[in-house]
């Protein structure tokens, strides 16, 4: 029996990140609560997260595939010591974009992947730098429709790039899924970068 590789994730960007590994898979978003418990770390914060959407997705799938494999992930931005998640409207976005103007934050990203015996999991912490961003600068990229559903008010490989002055790790952890460290994670289950079928 073949194995059946499933991303726990309804982000483009995911899914994108993940087929440049050249594996096949399916997507399955996984419906999760994603609200942070008081005082949790954000390290901690994004591993239960991943785990969580993991195994949301194994429960739903595990009785259609014999040898199911689930690949789970969560991305997070921590600036001034706060988790900063969606932004709940302009002013909010604003906010979070505040609190990065001009400095560095952290993005903490976990990839979880799992099957009916075992759960593998890392966590990749990198580091951004904004140039100062002003007022007029948050209205224009608010408009873009961009920030409203990522962590943090913005996308790195999207319009927010223009305010990205440096990096310190993984520029695709920052985007969401580390290919480094996805790739050995996989690898560790029996799936090999290149392993697509491409006769399809």
């Amino acid at each position: 029996m073949d194995r059946t590789l499933v991303l726990a994730s309804a982000s483009p960007r995911r899914k994108s990140l993940l087929k440049m590994l050249d594996v096949d898979f399916q997507v399955h978003h996984a419906d999760i609560d994603e609200s942070i418990i008081e005082s949790e770390m954000p390290d901690v914060y994004v591993a239960r997260l991943a785990k969580a959407k993991a195994e949301a997705v194994h429960s739903d799938l595990v009785r259609q595939y014999e040898r199911l494999i689930v690949l789970g992930s969560d991305t997070t931005v921590v600036a001034e010591g706060s988790i900063l998640g969606k932004p709940e409207s302009f002013e909010d976005a604003c906010r979070m974009l505040s609190m990065l103007s001009g400095v560095w934050h952290d993005v903490y990203t976990a990839v979880c992947v799992l099957d009916c015996a075992r759960s593998e999991q890392v966590i990749v912490q990198s580091r951004v730098k904004f140039r100062p961003v002003s007022r007029q600068d948050m209205s224009w990229y608010w408009n873009t429709g961009e920030p409203a559903d990522k962590a943090g008010a913005y996308g790195i490989q999207g319009h927010g790039g223009v305010f990205v002055e440096r990096i310190d790790g993984s520029y695709s952890s920052i985007v969401g899924l580390p290919l480094c460290e996805t790739s050995m994670l996989l690898n560790k289950f029996g799936i090999k970068m290149g392993s697509m079928n491409h006769h399809e």
